[in-house]
């Protein structure tokens, strides 16, 4: 048997009662041969109870304690980070999906880096998954992708003192967060790892919000604005408008297609994958426009209340307190259960580097 490793898995998550946890146990239960795993579980007082009751004895279960801003998930990082009992920490959202392998090529990164970002690659591939891999694939071409899931050190986490809680694009204000600490940031692109796709109803629900992160990128943010009007004007005369509309699409494709080819791409991601591109390309210069109007209402609309920042370099905002190296220990399954039943609620600039493909 393999020796396990000396690597924390966190993995924050909120659902609802109901939830099929057949799938999610059978994961856990594989990570803890390789691993220790804490979920921090922000769930509902009956739905916390199921996940207790189904990964007791096989992840250590917790309740995020509370810290500031409006983004849940950044409460559940920052519990489990500081929670963690290995300096190597692994954070992945709930539907990624780590193998043995895989962490044990992030292990062997982070002994280079304070946070390494990895490659999501959707499985299995329905339509939206296909028509999302065209933003990860261009994302691909002209830099990086941002992944579901982070290696992390924790003492780097401790020292910088967490993050924002209150952006909408948690996932680069943490990288920000790193790098002005003076922590090195390793790329991947080559260390691809399983994410199990969203519904397509909630993929439809996340077109808008996912776009208004660019405001935490403004060049792209423009340029990505630029497209539709761009297509409009052209528009005007059909015939132009027409081989504009084409020549855009193959220019997505083409680029698309480059993005797939890099860091040994044509393994995790089919031929035929650069072909959505276009289409995305397409949603994304609407739903910019439409994020751009929600902006102008206050921000866009999340977990129930409206949050206007995407994401803000770390020097705009009082710099954040080292963290204690040791947490106090958050509730267990037990101590949340009784709480819920008494309250009856629920329960210096960085370095980036790109790692070779090798590690």
């Amino acid at each position: 048997m393999a020796r396990r490793l000396p690597l924390e898995i966190v993995v924050p998550l909120r659902w609802e009662p109901g939830a099929d946890l057949r799938e999610m146990t059978h994961y856990l239960r594989e990570l803890a041969r390789t691993a220790d795993v804490t979920v921090v579980d922000g769930s509902p007082a009956e739905a916390f109870g199921l996940h207790a009751a189904a990964w007791a004895g096989t992840v250590r279960h917790l309740r995020p304690l509370p810290w500031p801003g409006r983004n849940g998930k950044v409460a559940g990082v920052v519990t489990g980070v500081r929670a963690a009992r290995h300096e190597h920490v692994v954070v992945a959202d709930d539907d990624v999906r780590w193998d043995e392998a895989g962490l044990r090529r992030m292990a062997a990164l982070l002994e280079r880096a304070d946070v390494v970002r990895p490659q999501n690659v959707f499985s299995p591939q329905p339509w939206h998954a296909r028509w999302d891999t065209g933003r990860t694939l261009l994302n691909r071409a002209l830099g990086a992708d941002y992944p579901g899931t982070f290696g992390l050190r924790r003492s780097t986490f401790c020292r910088m003192g967490g993050y924002d809680g209150d952006v909408l694009f948690e996932n680069l204000q943490m990288l920000r967060t790193v790098r002005a600490a003076g922590g090195v940031e390793l790329r991947a692109p080559d260390l691809f790892v399983l994410r199990r796709p969203p519904t397509a109803r909630h993929f439809l629900g996340q077109r808008v919000r996912q776009a208004y992160d660019d405001f935490a990128q403004p060049a792209r943010l423009v340029w990505e604005a630029s497209w539709l009007p761009g297509l409009l004007l052209a528009g005007r005369r059909p015939r132009r408008g027409a081989r504009a509309a084409l020549a855009a699409a193959a220019t997505a494709v083409v680029v698309a297609e480059a993005g797939r080819r890099r860091h040994g791409g044509r393994a995790a991601f089919g031929p035929g994958a650069a072909l959505w591109a276009p289409a995305w390309a397409a949603e994304r210069t609407v739903c910019v426009w439409l994020a751009i109007l929600a902006r102008a209402r206050g921000g866009v609309r999340y977990s129930g209340s409206r949050v206007r920042d995407a994401a803000v370099p770390p020097v705009l905002r009082p710099p954040l307190q080292p963290l204690p190296e040791r947490a106090p220990e958050p509730p267990s399954q037990r101590a949340g259960d009784r709480v819920a039943a008494r309250s009856g609620e629920g329960h210096g600039p960085g370095r980036e580097r790109v790692a070779s493909p090798t590690g």
